[in-house]
Protein backbone atom coordinates (compact mmCIF):
# COMPACT_ATOMS: atom_id res chain seq x y z
CA UNK A 1 0.00 0.00 0.00
CA UNK A 2 1.19 3.65 -0.83
CA UNK A 3 0.52 6.38 0.78
CA UNK A 4 1.62 9.18 -1.96
CA UNK A 5 -0.94 10.95 -4.08
CA UNK A 6 -0.51 11.30 -8.08
CA UNK A 7 1.10 14.81 -7.52
CA UNK A 8 2.99 17.02 -4.64
CA UNK A 9 1.69 19.91 -3.28
CA UNK A 10 4.39 21.74 -4.97
CA UNK A 11 4.02 20.73 -8.28
CA UNK A 12 2.99 23.24 -10.89
CA UNK A 13 -0.27 22.74 -12.29
CA UNK A 14 1.48 21.49 -15.61
CA UNK A 15 3.51 18.65 -13.98
CA UNK A 16 0.48 17.88 -11.53
CA UNK A 17 -1.45 17.24 -14.84
CA UNK A 18 0.91 14.61 -16.15
CA UNK A 19 2.12 13.27 -13.32
CA UNK A 20 1.72 9.49 -12.36
CA UNK A 21 2.52 7.20 -9.61
CA UNK A 22 2.51 3.81 -10.65
CA UNK A 23 0.43 1.50 -8.64
CA UNK A 24 -0.21 4.02 -6.38
CA UNK A 25 -1.07 7.50 -7.60
CA UNK A 26 -4.27 8.75 -9.53
CA UNK A 27 -3.51 10.63 -12.88
CA UNK A 28 -4.03 14.33 -13.14
CA UNK A 29 -6.05 14.50 -16.13
CA UNK A 30 -9.96 15.68 -15.62
CA UNK A 31 -11.24 19.21 -16.82
CA UNK A 32 -14.06 20.64 -15.23
CA UNK A 33 -16.40 19.40 -17.84
CA UNK A 34 -15.40 16.09 -16.64
CA UNK A 35 -15.92 16.49 -13.73
CA UNK A 36 -19.58 17.64 -14.08
CA UNK A 37 -20.09 14.75 -15.31
CA UNK A 38 -20.05 12.66 -12.67
CA UNK A 39 -21.80 14.93 -10.67
CA UNK A 40 -24.74 15.66 -13.18
CA UNK A 41 -25.00 11.52 -13.73
CA UNK A 42 -24.77 10.50 -10.00
CA UNK A 43 -27.88 13.28 -9.17
CA UNK A 44 -29.29 11.96 -12.61
CA UNK A 45 -32.14 14.97 -13.60
CA UNK A 46 -33.69 12.77 -15.86
CA UNK A 47 -34.55 10.25 -13.48
CA UNK A 48 -35.51 12.31 -10.53
CA UNK A 49 -37.80 14.31 -13.22
CA UNK A 50 -39.98 10.90 -14.11
CA UNK A 51 -39.79 9.60 -10.03
CA UNK A 52 -39.14 11.91 -7.32
CA UNK A 53 -41.83 14.79 -8.28
CA UNK A 54 -44.73 12.04 -7.69
CA UNK A 55 -44.06 12.12 -3.87
CA UNK A 56 -43.82 15.71 -3.69
CA UNK A 57 -47.64 15.68 -4.59
CA UNK A 58 -49.03 13.24 -2.62
CA UNK A 59 -48.06 15.60 0.16
CA UNK A 60 -48.61 19.14 -1.44
CA UNK A 61 -51.40 18.38 -4.45
CA UNK A 62 -50.32 20.83 -7.42
CA UNK A 63 -47.33 23.04 -5.10
CA UNK A 64 -44.54 20.50 -6.80
CA UNK A 65 -42.84 22.93 -8.40
CA UNK A 66 -42.76 25.88 -5.23
CA UNK A 67 -41.45 22.57 -3.20
CA UNK A 68 -38.36 22.17 -5.68
CA UNK A 69 -37.95 25.66 -5.96
CA UNK A 70 -37.54 25.88 -1.56
CA UNK A 71 -35.87 22.53 -1.95
CA UNK A 72 -33.25 24.13 -4.25
CA UNK A 73 -32.14 27.09 -2.03
CA UNK A 74 -31.81 24.39 0.39
CA UNK A 75 -29.42 22.63 -1.64
CA UNK A 76 -27.53 25.51 -2.29
CA UNK A 77 -26.93 25.99 1.76
CA UNK A 78 -25.91 22.99 1.29
CA UNK A 79 -23.27 23.60 -1.74
CA UNK A 80 -21.64 26.39 0.15
CA UNK A 81 -20.11 23.68 2.64
CA UNK A 82 -18.30 21.76 -0.07
CA UNK A 83 -17.44 24.60 -2.60
CA UNK A 84 -15.51 26.15 0.33
CA UNK A 85 -14.02 22.82 1.65
CA UNK A 86 -12.73 21.87 -1.98
CA UNK A 87 -11.24 25.47 -2.78
CA UNK A 88 -8.83 23.94 0.60
CA UNK A 89 -8.57 20.58 -0.22
CA UNK A 90 -8.11 18.76 -3.01
CA UNK A 91 -8.50 14.62 -1.96
CA UNK A 92 -10.32 11.37 -3.71
CA UNK A 93 -12.03 11.08 0.07
CA UNK A 94 -14.30 13.64 -0.22
CA UNK A 95 -15.97 13.76 2.95
CA UNK A 96 -13.36 11.23 4.29
CA UNK A 97 -10.95 14.18 3.52
CA UNK A 98 -12.84 17.26 4.33
CA UNK A 99 -14.11 15.62 7.64
CA UNK A 100 -11.04 14.08 9.10
CA UNK A 101 -8.80 17.51 8.12
CA UNK A 102 -11.54 19.62 10.38
CA UNK A 103 -12.88 17.78 12.63
CA UNK A 104 -10.43 14.84 13.29
CA UNK A 105 -9.39 11.51 11.88
CA UNK A 106 -12.13 9.53 13.47
CA UNK A 107 -15.12 11.74 12.45
CA UNK A 108 -13.20 11.60 8.97
CA UNK A 109 -13.44 8.23 9.04
CA UNK A 110 -16.94 7.63 9.79
CA UNK A 111 -18.06 10.03 6.99
CA UNK A 112 -16.04 8.25 4.59
CA UNK A 113 -17.51 4.65 5.07
CA UNK A 114 -20.96 6.66 5.03
CA UNK A 115 -20.59 7.90 2.35
CA UNK A 116 -19.11 4.70 0.12
CA UNK A 117 -22.31 3.07 1.56
CA UNK A 118 -24.14 5.71 -0.02
CA UNK A 119 -23.15 5.43 -3.31
CA UNK A 120 -23.04 1.90 -2.58
CA UNK A 121 -26.68 1.85 -2.20
CA UNK A 122 -27.10 4.30 -5.16
CA UNK A 123 -25.22 2.05 -7.19
CA UNK A 124 -27.94 -0.74 -6.62
CA UNK A 125 -31.15 1.96 -7.14
CA UNK A 126 -29.65 2.89 -10.48
CA UNK A 127 -28.72 -0.55 -11.90
CA UNK A 128 -32.41 -1.90 -10.68
CA UNK A 129 -33.92 1.15 -12.31
CA UNK A 130 -31.89 0.22 -15.24
CA UNK A 131 -33.51 -3.49 -15.36
CA UNK A 132 -36.87 -2.06 -14.53
CA UNK A 133 -36.99 0.04 -17.38
CA UNK A 134 -35.50 -2.49 -19.83
CA UNK A 135 -37.92 -4.74 -18.61
CA UNK A 136 -40.81 -2.22 -19.40
CA UNK A 137 -39.54 -1.46 -22.89
CA UNK A 138 -39.93 -5.48 -23.48
CA UNK A 139 -43.57 -5.61 -22.49
CA UNK A 140 -44.38 -2.46 -24.04
CA UNK A 141 -43.05 -3.07 -27.33
CA UNK A 142 -44.76 -6.77 -27.33
CA UNK A 143 -41.55 -8.58 -27.50
CA UNK A 144 -42.33 -10.23 -24.00
CA UNK A 145 -45.60 -9.21 -22.97
CA UNK A 146 -45.86 -9.53 -19.18
CA UNK A 147 -42.08 -9.98 -18.72
CA UNK A 148 -41.87 -11.47 -15.05
CA UNK A 149 -40.34 -9.00 -12.65
CA UNK A 150 -37.54 -11.09 -11.78
CA UNK A 151 -35.80 -10.12 -15.11
CA UNK A 152 -35.59 -7.21 -14.05
CA UNK A 153 -32.93 -8.57 -11.84
CA UNK A 154 -30.96 -9.93 -14.57
CA UNK A 155 -30.82 -6.89 -16.90
CA UNK A 156 -29.75 -4.93 -13.64
CA UNK A 157 -27.12 -7.65 -13.42
CA UNK A 158 -25.97 -7.22 -16.87
CA UNK A 159 -25.28 -3.37 -16.32
CA UNK A 160 -23.36 -3.64 -13.55
CA UNK A 161 -21.07 -5.66 -15.39
CA UNK A 162 -21.28 -3.06 -18.14
CA UNK A 163 -20.19 -0.44 -15.14
CA UNK A 164 -17.64 -2.66 -13.96
CA UNK A 165 -15.87 -2.51 -17.61
CA UNK A 166 -16.27 0.91 -18.03
CA UNK A 167 -15.26 1.99 -14.33
CA UNK A 168 -12.33 0.11 -14.45
CA UNK A 169 -10.77 1.91 -17.10
CA UNK A 170 -9.38 6.23 -16.82
CA UNK A 171 -12.03 8.08 -15.39
CA UNK A 172 -11.61 10.61 -18.57
CA UNK A 173 -13.65 8.48 -20.84
CA UNK A 174 -15.87 7.45 -18.29
CA UNK A 175 -17.29 11.05 -17.15
CA UNK A 176 -17.25 11.69 -20.62
CA UNK A 177 -19.80 9.13 -21.11
CA UNK A 178 -21.53 10.35 -18.15
CA UNK A 179 -21.98 13.95 -19.67
CA UNK A 180 -23.33 12.56 -22.92
CA UNK A 181 -25.45 10.27 -21.79
CA UNK A 182 -27.44 12.37 -19.25
CA UNK A 183 -26.83 15.73 -21.63
CA UNK A 184 -28.97 13.74 -24.32
CA UNK A 185 -31.04 12.44 -21.65
CA UNK A 186 -31.96 16.02 -20.07
CA UNK A 187 -32.11 17.77 -23.87
CA UNK A 188 -35.01 14.97 -24.51
CA UNK A 189 -36.59 16.06 -21.60
CA UNK A 190 -36.47 19.85 -22.30
CA UNK A 191 -37.83 19.41 -25.56
CA UNK A 192 -40.68 17.25 -24.33
CA UNK A 193 -41.24 20.29 -21.77
CA UNK A 194 -40.75 22.78 -24.52
CA UNK A 195 -43.36 21.80 -27.05
CA UNK A 196 -45.91 20.99 -24.33
CA UNK A 197 -45.42 24.34 -23.01
CA UNK A 198 -45.82 26.07 -25.98
CA UNK A 199 -49.54 24.05 -26.57
CA UNK A 200 -49.86 25.13 -22.56
CA UNK A 201 -49.09 29.04 -23.63
CA UNK A 202 -51.71 28.67 -27.37
CA UNK A 203 -54.59 26.37 -25.87
CA UNK A 204 -54.20 24.17 -28.25
CA UNK A 205 -53.36 21.19 -24.73
CA UNK A 206 -55.67 18.47 -24.44
CA UNK A 207 -58.25 18.50 -21.88
CA UNK A 208 -58.87 22.29 -21.92
CA UNK A 209 -55.26 22.09 -20.04
CA UNK A 210 -54.00 25.55 -19.64
CA UNK A 211 -51.24 27.65 -17.94
CA UNK A 212 -51.39 28.94 -14.67
CA UNK A 213 -49.16 30.04 -11.53
CA UNK A 214 -51.13 28.30 -9.20
CA UNK A 215 -48.66 25.91 -9.45
CA UNK A 216 -46.25 27.95 -7.29
CA UNK A 217 -49.19 28.60 -4.52
CA UNK A 218 -50.23 26.55 -1.87
CA UNK A 219 -54.10 25.25 -0.82
CA UNK A 220 -55.04 23.93 2.26
CA UNK A 221 -51.87 23.13 3.84
CA UNK A 222 -49.52 24.10 6.59
CA UNK A 223 -45.95 25.01 7.20
CA UNK A 224 -45.15 21.78 8.34
CA UNK A 225 -46.66 20.05 5.65
CA UNK A 226 -44.57 22.24 2.66
CA UNK A 227 -41.51 21.42 4.29
CA UNK A 228 -42.45 17.81 3.99
CA UNK A 229 -42.73 18.29 0.31
CA UNK A 230 -39.23 19.90 0.50
CA UNK A 231 -37.68 16.54 1.41
CA UNK A 232 -38.71 14.61 -1.49
CA UNK A 233 -37.09 18.05 -3.65
CA UNK A 234 -33.62 17.60 -2.13
CA UNK A 235 -33.43 13.71 -1.99
CA UNK A 236 -33.40 14.70 -6.25
CA UNK A 237 -30.45 16.05 -5.46
CA UNK A 238 -28.37 13.79 -4.06
CA UNK A 239 -25.11 13.35 -5.58
CA UNK A 240 -24.66 16.29 -6.66
CA UNK A 241 -21.42 16.92 -4.56
CA UNK A 242 -19.84 13.49 -6.28
CA UNK A 243 -17.26 15.69 -8.27
CA UNK A 244 -15.39 16.23 -4.65
CA UNK A 245 -14.24 12.59 -4.97
CA UNK A 246 -12.61 13.41 -8.16
CA UNK A 247 -9.73 16.13 -6.30
CA UNK A 248 -6.92 14.27 -7.34
CA UNK A 249 -7.14 13.57 -10.58
CA UNK A 250 -8.82 16.99 -11.63
CA UNK A 251 -5.82 19.19 -13.35
CA UNK A 252 -7.33 22.19 -11.60
CA UNK A 253 -9.07 21.23 -8.75
CA UNK A 254 -9.01 23.74 -6.50
CA UNK A 255 -10.66 25.92 -9.11
CA UNK A 256 -12.73 23.23 -11.35
CA UNK A 257 -13.77 20.79 -8.53
CA UNK A 258 -16.28 23.95 -6.98
CA UNK A 259 -17.23 25.41 -10.03
CA UNK A 260 -18.57 21.47 -10.64
CA UNK A 261 -20.19 21.42 -7.47
CA UNK A 262 -21.83 24.66 -7.51
CA UNK A 263 -22.72 24.18 -11.25
CA UNK A 264 -24.76 21.20 -11.12
CA UNK A 265 -26.50 22.39 -7.91
CA UNK A 266 -27.57 25.49 -10.01
CA UNK A 267 -28.41 24.01 -12.95
CA UNK A 268 -30.19 20.98 -11.34
CA UNK A 269 -32.71 23.50 -9.41
CA UNK A 270 -33.65 25.42 -12.52
CA UNK A 271 -34.18 22.37 -14.73
CA UNK A 272 -36.23 20.67 -12.01
CA UNK A 273 -38.44 23.92 -11.36
CA UNK A 274 -39.21 24.19 -14.78
CA UNK A 275 -39.48 20.19 -15.56
CA UNK A 276 -42.31 20.01 -12.99
CA UNK A 277 -43.76 23.08 -13.48
CA UNK A 278 -44.71 22.08 -16.90
CA UNK A 279 -45.66 18.80 -15.45
CA UNK A 280 -48.08 19.51 -13.06
CA UNK A 281 -49.71 22.17 -15.37
CA UNK A 282 -50.18 19.31 -18.09
CA UNK A 283 -51.32 16.28 -16.10
CA UNK A 284 -54.26 19.28 -14.36
CA UNK A 285 -54.04 20.83 -11.17
CA UNK A 286 -57.58 19.79 -9.81
CA UNK A 287 -57.93 16.43 -7.89
CA UNK A 288 -57.95 14.06 -11.07
CA UNK A 289 -55.45 15.59 -12.52
CA UNK A 290 -53.02 15.14 -9.60
CA UNK A 291 -54.09 11.59 -9.03
CA UNK A 292 -52.94 10.61 -12.35
CA UNK A 293 -49.97 12.28 -11.76
CA UNK A 294 -48.94 10.60 -8.75
CA UNK A 295 -50.40 7.02 -10.55
CA UNK A 296 -48.27 7.44 -13.61
CA UNK A 297 -45.64 5.18 -14.12
CA UNK A 298 -43.13 7.56 -16.07
CA UNK A 299 -44.19 11.03 -15.87
CA UNK A 300 -42.10 12.40 -19.14
CA UNK A 301 -42.69 9.78 -20.88
CA UNK A 302 -46.21 9.37 -20.88
CA UNK A 303 -46.03 13.22 -21.40
CA UNK A 304 -44.33 13.06 -24.72
CA UNK A 305 -46.25 9.65 -25.66
CA UNK A 306 -50.00 11.25 -25.20
CA UNK A 307 -48.69 15.07 -26.18
CA UNK A 308 -46.53 14.84 -28.86
CA UNK A 309 -46.07 10.92 -30.66
CA UNK A 310 -45.96 7.52 -28.81
CA UNK A 311 -42.47 6.52 -30.48
CA UNK A 312 -41.03 9.99 -28.58
CA UNK A 313 -42.34 8.42 -25.16
CA UNK A 314 -40.65 5.33 -25.55
CA UNK A 315 -36.85 7.00 -26.50
CA UNK A 316 -37.58 8.75 -23.69
CA UNK A 317 -37.63 5.37 -21.28
CA UNK A 318 -34.77 4.30 -23.49
CA UNK A 319 -33.01 7.35 -22.28
CA UNK A 320 -34.12 6.61 -19.15
CA UNK A 321 -32.28 3.69 -19.13
CA UNK A 322 -28.88 4.89 -20.47
CA UNK A 323 -29.70 8.04 -17.70
CA UNK A 324 -29.81 5.54 -15.24
CA UNK A 325 -26.94 2.97 -16.24
CA UNK A 326 -24.75 6.14 -16.40
CA UNK A 327 -25.61 7.05 -12.96
CA UNK A 328 -24.81 3.46 -11.56
CA UNK A 329 -21.48 4.17 -13.38
CA UNK A 330 -21.27 7.78 -11.67
CA UNK A 331 -22.11 5.86 -7.93
CA UNK A 332 -19.23 3.38 -8.38
CA UNK A 333 -16.45 5.80 -9.66
CA UNK A 334 -17.31 7.62 -6.02
CA UNK A 335 -17.56 4.69 -4.46
CA UNK A 336 -14.44 3.47 -5.30
CA UNK A 337 -12.76 6.79 -4.94
CA UNK A 338 -13.55 6.76 -1.31
CA UNK A 339 -12.39 2.94 -0.72
CA UNK A 340 -9.43 3.80 -1.95
CA UNK A 341 -8.51 6.67 -0.13
CA UNK A 342 -9.68 5.00 3.05
CA UNK A 343 -7.84 1.77 1.79
CA UNK A 344 -4.91 3.90 1.46
CA UNK A 345 -4.89 5.17 4.90
CA UNK A 346 -4.78 1.78 6.48
CA UNK A 347 -8.74 1.59 6.75
CA UNK A 348 -9.26 -1.02 4.40
CA UNK A 349 -7.59 -3.97 2.84
CA UNK A 350 -4.64 -3.18 0.85
CA UNK A 351 -5.20 -4.71 -2.27
CA UNK A 352 -7.96 -2.04 -2.64
CA UNK A 353 -5.81 0.43 -2.39
CA UNK A 354 -3.80 0.12 -5.87
CA UNK A 355 -4.05 1.83 -8.94
CA UNK A 356 -3.75 0.38 -11.98
CA UNK A 357 -0.34 0.58 -14.15
CA UNK A 358 -1.78 1.34 -17.32
CA UNK A 359 -5.62 2.58 -16.54
CA UNK A 360 -4.34 4.69 -13.13
CA UNK A 361 -8.05 4.14 -11.59
CA UNK A 362 -8.11 2.18 -8.68
CA UNK A 363 -9.30 -1.20 -10.47
CA UNK A 364 -9.45 -3.27 -7.45
CA UNK A 365 -11.76 -0.86 -5.25
CA UNK A 366 -14.18 -0.92 -8.27
CA UNK A 367 -14.62 -4.16 -8.30
CA UNK A 368 -15.28 -4.30 -4.68
CA UNK A 369 -17.67 -1.83 -5.22
CA UNK A 370 -19.58 -3.76 -8.17
CA UNK A 371 -19.19 -7.29 -5.73
CA UNK A 372 -21.13 -5.95 -2.61
CA UNK A 373 -23.72 -4.31 -5.03
CA UNK A 374 -24.02 -7.49 -6.80
CA UNK A 375 -24.40 -9.51 -3.25
CA UNK A 376 -27.25 -6.79 -2.04
CA UNK A 377 -29.45 -7.56 -5.20
CA UNK A 378 -28.21 -11.54 -4.91
CA UNK A 379 -29.89 -11.34 -1.27
CA UNK A 380 -32.76 -9.29 -1.71
CA UNK A 381 -34.05 -11.79 -4.55
CA UNK A 382 -33.20 -14.98 -2.95
CA UNK A 383 -33.24 -14.69 0.67
CA UNK A 384 -36.20 -11.79 0.99
CA UNK A 385 -37.75 -12.48 -2.42
CA UNK A 386 -37.90 -8.76 -2.71
CA UNK A 387 -39.71 -7.69 -5.82
CA UNK A 388 -37.21 -4.64 -7.53
CA UNK A 389 -39.38 -1.91 -7.15
CA UNK A 390 -38.96 -2.96 -3.28
CA UNK A 391 -35.41 -2.76 -3.45
CA UNK A 392 -35.29 0.30 -5.64
CA UNK A 393 -37.58 1.95 -2.93
CA UNK A 394 -35.41 0.46 0.02
CA UNK A 395 -32.20 1.15 -1.33
CA UNK A 396 -32.73 4.59 -2.23
CA UNK A 397 -34.34 5.42 1.94
CA UNK A 398 -30.73 3.48 2.89
CA UNK A 399 -28.50 5.80 1.01
CA UNK A 400 -30.27 9.03 1.13
CA UNK A 401 -30.66 8.86 5.19
CA UNK A 402 -26.66 7.79 5.19
CA UNK A 403 -25.81 10.96 3.15
CA UNK A 404 -27.65 13.28 5.82
CA UNK A 405 -24.95 12.13 7.85
CA UNK A 406 -22.48 12.55 6.03
CA UNK A 407 -23.50 15.66 4.73
CA UNK A 408 -24.00 16.99 8.67
CA UNK A 409 -20.70 15.84 9.82
CA UNK A 410 -19.04 17.69 6.70
CA UNK A 411 -21.45 20.83 7.44
CA UNK A 412 -19.81 20.74 10.74
CA UNK A 413 -15.85 20.88 9.59
CA UNK A 414 -16.59 23.69 7.42
CA UNK A 415 -18.23 25.73 10.12
CA UNK A 416 -15.44 24.98 12.61
CA UNK A 417 -12.38 25.63 9.96
CA UNK A 418 -14.05 28.76 8.52
CA UNK A 419 -15.48 30.26 11.40
CA UNK A 420 -13.28 29.09 14.98
CA UNK A 421 -10.03 27.77 14.14
CA UNK A 422 -6.53 29.33 13.01
CA UNK A 423 -5.67 31.55 10.09
CA UNK A 424 -6.58 32.01 6.47
CA UNK A 425 -5.73 29.23 3.91
CA UNK A 426 -2.74 30.71 1.27
CA UNK A 427 -3.97 31.87 -1.87
CA UNK A 428 -7.45 31.59 -0.64
CA UNK A 429 -9.85 34.44 -0.56
CA UNK A 430 -10.67 34.70 3.19
CA UNK A 431 -14.41 34.16 4.38
CA UNK A 432 -16.62 37.12 6.00
CA UNK A 433 -18.65 36.46 9.57
CA UNK A 434 -21.67 36.83 8.04
CA UNK A 435 -21.18 33.62 5.98
CA UNK A 436 -22.02 31.89 9.12
CA UNK A 437 -25.59 32.03 8.40
CA UNK A 438 -25.22 29.66 5.66
CA UNK A 439 -23.54 26.60 7.01
CA UNK A 440 -26.44 26.80 10.19
CA UNK A 441 -29.18 27.17 8.20
CA UNK A 442 -27.94 24.44 5.99
CA UNK A 443 -27.35 22.00 8.62
CA UNK A 444 -30.77 23.21 10.39
CA UNK A 445 -32.28 21.62 7.17
CA UNK A 446 -30.30 18.64 7.44
CA UNK A 447 -31.18 17.61 10.51
CA UNK A 448 -35.14 18.23 10.18
CA UNK A 449 -35.21 16.46 6.83
CA UNK A 450 -33.19 13.41 8.55
CA UNK A 451 -36.12 13.89 11.43
CA UNK A 452 -38.81 13.79 8.52
CA UNK A 453 -37.44 10.80 7.03
CA UNK A 454 -37.35 8.54 10.36
CA UNK A 455 -40.33 9.96 12.58
CA UNK A 456 -42.67 8.25 12.49
CA UNK A 457 -40.92 5.51 12.12
CA UNK A 458 -42.12 3.93 9.18
CA UNK A 459 -43.82 0.28 9.49
CA UNK A 460 -43.99 -2.78 7.47
CA UNK A 461 -41.34 -3.76 3.85
CA UNK A 462 -41.48 0.34 4.13
CA UNK A 463 -38.79 -0.35 7.58
CA UNK A 464 -36.15 -1.38 5.53
CA UNK A 465 -35.20 2.07 4.69
CA UNK A 466 -34.04 3.51 7.96
CA UNK A 467 -33.49 -0.18 9.50
CA UNK A 468 -30.50 -0.52 7.17
CA UNK A 469 -29.06 2.85 7.36
CA UNK A 470 -29.36 2.81 10.84
CA UNK A 471 -27.26 -0.74 10.83
CA UNK A 472 -24.89 0.98 8.51
CA UNK A 473 -24.44 3.94 10.80
CA UNK A 474 -23.97 1.48 13.84
CA UNK A 475 -21.41 -0.99 12.40
CA UNK A 476 -19.76 1.83 11.11
CA UNK A 477 -19.53 3.49 14.53
CA UNK A 478 -18.77 0.32 15.70
CA UNK A 479 -15.57 -0.84 13.58
CA UNK A 480 -14.05 2.65 14.05
CA UNK A 481 -14.32 3.13 17.76
CA UNK A 482 -12.93 -0.22 18.23
CA UNK A 483 -9.42 0.60 16.64
CA UNK A 484 -8.81 3.69 18.10
CA UNK A 485 -4.48 3.29 16.99
CA UNK A 486 -5.68 2.72 12.94
CA UNK A 487 -7.57 5.96 13.12
CA UNK A 488 -4.28 7.85 14.60
CA UNK A 489 -2.51 6.23 11.37
CA UNK A 490 -4.96 7.42 9.46
CA UNK A 491 -5.19 10.92 10.80
CA UNK A 492 -0.91 11.04 10.60
CA UNK A 493 -1.22 10.04 6.50
CA UNK A 494 -4.53 12.45 5.84
CA UNK A 495 -2.39 15.60 6.44
CA UNK A 496 0.29 14.61 4.69
CA UNK A 497 -2.39 13.78 1.71
CA UNK A 498 -2.59 15.61 -1.73
CA UNK A 499 -3.98 19.15 -0.74
CA UNK A 500 -4.67 18.65 3.03
CA UNK A 501 -1.13 19.49 4.60
CA UNK A 502 -1.09 22.82 3.29
CA UNK A 503 -4.69 23.83 3.94
CA UNK A 504 -5.26 25.73 7.10
CA UNK A 505 -8.33 26.87 8.51
CA UNK A 506 -10.00 30.39 6.67
CA UNK A 507 -11.78 33.33 8.97
CA UNK A 508 -12.18 36.83 8.95
CA UNK A 509 -13.87 39.90 10.36
CA UNK A 510 -14.75 41.43 7.41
Amino acid sequence: MSETSSASPGMTPAASSEATTSGSGLKRNLSVWEAIGVSLALMAPSMAANINPQGTASVLGRAVPLAFALATVGVLLIAYTFVRLSQRFSHSGSVYGFVGATLGPRAGIIAGWLNAGTYIFFGVVTSMAAGRFINDLLSTSGLWSGAPDWMAYIFSWVVLLIVWFLASRQAKGGTRVLLVVETVTVALILIVTVIVLVKLLGGTAPHGRTFTLSVFSVAGHGASTVFLGIVFGFLSFAGFEAAATLGEEAREPKRDIPRAILGTAIFGGVFFVVVTAVEVMAYGTDSAGIQTFINSGSLIGDLASNWVTPWLGTIITIGATFSAAACCLASTVGASRLIFALSRDGLGPKPLAQVHDRHGVPHRAVGASIIVMFLIEVIALLVFRSSSLNLFINSGTSGTLVLLIAYGLATLGCVRLLFFSGKPAPGVKPVRRWELVIPILAMALLVYTLFRNVVPLPSGAALWGPGLATAVLVIVLVVVLARPAAARRAGELLTQSEGLQAARPSTSDQ
